[in-house]
């Protein structure tokens, strides 16, 4: 193994996964941290998907320190640690304080924090995250229902949850190449500053970036910042050129999506399925509390649906309706009734013969998995950027697609079936 990365949910696990596959690495995605004394699939990459990114923070600490040993035992050689590229995280964490115990644990006196996705629109310019054109604090993720992005400023929120002060490396040195930032990171370690911010705006920032921390034993961002890395590998003789990930086709069986996400995404994503004829059925987490639905029913009527086009199970709702439901329930409640109702409605459908399915939102993918009881993904085919197919290696015989609640074209829904062959697409 060459790289280990920890990722702080499931849909940003298959989104980095897909990034270094796409670069030549053979990388297999592992779901959760593996026991002691529990082998690593052999690959040039491991993804450890683990559900810390909402979870109290000793736990998150925990979980993370766990993979990162199992990854170290395995022979990574530089630890990525992967959140979201919108930063998504509360005022005490979980980024800075999982940060803090890794660099800790792998002695590292620097690391740098990038959560750019230029490709998803995700930039950051002088500190500042932009989803789009719009700072973070003025886009869809202010209203986020468990991590409201309330601030922009990468430097405060880092500083805030670390503890420490952290420090800028601006556009105009990104610009001038690897060794300027090279440079600049000396100086600010130097300085006694362990955190430093780097702005990127396009894809080709994000390989200048890769390349000035090839030394780094620890390296912190989103999915993009894992676009630079491999090449350090390969110029150091490491890595042989490959191709991308392989496309591959479905077991015979139906199709189905599950969507927990209330971002703006997959809300139009929802409305494009349901304009192209899907059947669907809302879950409701009151009816859920009231007894009026549940996982059994759910999955009864998914399995009545016509088997030619996939039916659509979701929860996704405004952020007006979703603060109402968290007022009446209380919001860890709300959270729970859908997580554990879409992890054993999962479970039924793959019972129920369906071998293709579609989870939007990192919450509900990481309910689906564990219903699922999946523990390694192969990486397939790209649907959109971040967003690929994966092959269940150990669990049900089946293709999922674990979709970040942020990414995805409007047509991601009806599009995605297209990429499995012939004779694995419903029809649309």
């Amino acid at each position: 193994m060459l790289l280990g990365v920890i990722a702080d949910d499931m849909t940003g696990a298959t989104d980095v996964a897909l990034m270094l596959s796409r670069a030549g690495m053979r990388t297999v995605q592992v779901i959760g941290a593996p026991s002691a004394g529990a082998g690593l699939p052999e690959a040039d990459a491991v993804v450890v998907a683990l559900k810390s990114r909402t979870n109290p923070v000793v736990e998150a600490v925990a979980d993370s320190l766990a993979a990162c040993e199992a990854l170290l035992k395995g022979g990574a050689r530089q630890i990525l640690f992967k959140y979201c590229s919108t930063f998504d995280s509360t005022a005490e964490g979980n980024i800075g304080p999982v940060a803090n115990a890794l660099m800790e644990r792998l002695g590292a006196k620097r690391a740098i924090i990038c959560p750019a996705f230029p490709a998803n629109g995700r930039s950051i310019y002088q500190g500042c995250l932009f989803v789009g054109a719009l700072p973070l604090h003025e886009s869809p993720m202010k209203d986020h229902p468990l991590t409201p992005m309330r601030d922009s400023n990468l430097m405060r929120l880092m500083s805030a949850q670390a503890k420490t002060g952290v420090g800028l490396v601006d556009y105009a040195t990104v610009l001038a190449g690897p060794e300027a930032v090279k440079a600049r990171l000396a100086t600010l370690e130097a300085d006694g500053v362990r955190y430093a911010v780097t702005d990127a705006v396009t894809d080709e920032d994000l390989m200048t970036l890769g390349r000035a921390v090839s030394g780094d034993v620890l390296v912190t961002g989103g999915s993009g910042i894992a676009m630079g890395l491999p090449r350090n590998f390969r110029s150091a003789g490491l890595l042989p050129e490959r191709a991308g990930p392989p496309a591959f086709t479905a077991p015979p069986g139906r199709a189905g999506i599950l969507s927990g996400s209330c971002s703006t995404a997959t809300r139009g994503q929802i409305e494009a399925a349901l304009a192209a004829g899907y059947p669907a059925l809302k879950l409701d987490p009151l009816a859920l509390a009231e007894g009026r639905q549940d996982a059994a029913g759910l999955a009864a009527w998914a399995l009545a649906q016509p088997a030619d086009r996939p039916f659509l199970v979701y929860s996704s709702s405004d952020p007006a309706e979703v603060s109402a439901v968290q007022e009446r329930l209380g919001r860890e409640r709300a959270g729970s009734l859908v997580e554990h109702t879409f992890a054993e409605l999962a479970r039924r459908l793959a019972e129920g013969g369906v071998t293709r399915l579609l989870v939007a939102g990192g919450e509900t993918s990481g309910a689906a998995v564990l219903g699922l009881a999946i523990r390694t993904l192969e990486i397939g085919c790209e649907i959109d950027p971040g967003v690929p197919w994966t092959r269940v290696v150990d669990g049900p015989r089946m293709v999922v697609a674990l979709k970040s609640g942020n990414f995805g074209a409007p047509d991601f829904f009806v599009k995605a079936w297209t990429l499995l062959g012939p004779a694995a697409q419903p029809a649309s």
